[in-house]
């Protein structure tokens, strides 16, 4: 049973480590580390209800032959599926309109299930999950790319001849379907300076593109874009 149990952690070790690598590769917070822990974690709960519950249990019925007892071992899991939901809260963040981490907590849930399933000899299962998440997530980022789902931050510093020129300037971003989140104006030798934050379509975030543009439009001078 030791060896059985050895196994088990180390292949939810690795397993969990492979999805955390590829968190890491990404510059997680949770990264390899974690789903390493919470992969082995899960095993471990699993091991405890699966063998060491009933250990217990063997050991009470032989000292007291007459005591009728009984485990529900599915207890244990149902809190562990409860559990990591405190874990996988902790990497969700707002910055600003944007919920960032929700796919590194989706993330760790499933590096729970996978560590359950390997707890569970479930070893298969376990492993094509892995394998299933790790391309996932590769293919699914790509494709997020090309339909523009992911959304980049750039700032923008220029000078326009005065608001309304500056106001043209912000509606031709924004036609562009450029989403602009803040801006601020000052007077700057007769002229305004103006810096404004916006997100773009990662695919579509071009900085000289954008620099071109915005020196396109007369009374306009633009400083930088990042």
């Amino acid at each position: 049973m030791e060896t059985i149990c050895i196994v088990r952690l180390l292949l939810a070790g690795l397993l969990g480590g492979l999805i955390g690598a590829e968190r890491e590769l990404r510059s997680k917070d949770a990264g390899l580390r974690t789903h390493f822990l919470v992969a082995i974690g899960a095993t471990l709960f699993m091991l405890v209800s699966q063998f060491g519950l009933i250990e217990a249990l063997n050991g009470l019925t032989e000292m007291h032959p007459g005591i009728n007892l009984r485990v529900d071992i599915s207890r244990v899991s149902t809190q562990i599926v409860s559990g990591i939901g405190f874990i996988g809260a902790g990497t969700i963040v707002l910055h600003k309109r944007f919920v960032m981490g929700l796919t590194t907590a989706a993330g760790i849930w499933t590096t729970a299930a996978i560590g359950m399933a390997v707890g569970g000899g479930l070893y298969l299962a376990a492993v094509a999950t892995t394998l299933f998440v790790l391309v996932g997530l590769e293919i699914l980022i790509i494709l997020s790319r090309v339909i523009g789902y992911q959304k980049k931050e750039m700032h923008a510093v220029f000078t326009a001849a005065d608001e309304a020129v500056r106001d043209i300037a912000l509606d031709g971003l924004r036609a562009q379907g450029k989403t602009i989140t803040s801006y601020s104006t000052e007077s700057y030798q007769n002229l305004k300076l103006v810096e404004i934050d916006f997100d773009v379509p990662e695919h579509e975030a071009k900085a000289d593109k954008i620099l071109c543009f915005l020196n396109s439009i007369e009374g306009i001078k633009a400083r930088s874009v990042k």
